[in-house]
């Protein structure tokens, strides 16, 4: 297991590389602004999708990398 410090800092460059800084900072201060249950969101992030899209979409990811 990683401790918090590692956490927080592979959570950041992922942000960082993914969103650029300006989108990562408003990330961080949207987490922070507003009440966010991430066990919730995570429940419902692909409920409206098929496990086909979901696999499709797994697949390109990977193959990106």
């Amino acid at each position: 297991m990683k401790n918090d410090a590692v956490v927080r800092i592979e959570g950041m460059n992922a942000l960082l590389k993914n969103l650029g800084k300006v989108d990562a900072e408003r990330f961080i201060a949207l987490i922070i602004k507003e009440p966010f249950d991430y066990t919730k969101w995570q429940e419902r992030l692909f409920e409206d999708m098929s496990v086909r899209e979901l696999s499709k979409n797994a697949m390109a990811s990977i193959i990106k990398k």
